[in-house]
């Protein structure tokens, strides 16, 4: 799976392993048509919706775009967001 946010932020690994993570990101963005910039203002959108209903932990927040397999062996672009959850809010 790929770390949208390394390609953003510090990454602890060799140049060579954020190398080949960005260039990683690069070819699903292309192959979804989907920008960094349309990646940021889809979690922008998911994080206001989200604390509506509750307190989020954004430290642990994981969103990004992967592949994923269909039933007829296809590949296909996927959303996957881990959001940590703090508490509900009482609504």
């Amino acid at each position: 799976m790929l770390d949208v946010f390394k390609f953003f932020g510090k990454d602890e690994g060799s140049s060579k392993d954020l190398a080949k993570e960005r260039l990683k990101l690069v070819l699903v963005h292309d192959r979804t048509n989907c920008s960094p910039n349309f990646l940021e203002m889809v979690k922008g959108d998911l994080l206001n919706v989200i604390s509506d209903y509750m307190e989020i932990e954004e430290d642990g927040l994981d969103i990004r775009i992967t592949k994923t397999k269909r039933s007829d062996d296809s590949v296909m672009p996927a959303l996957i967001a881990n959001i940590p959850i703090k508490k509900m809010k009482d609504r």
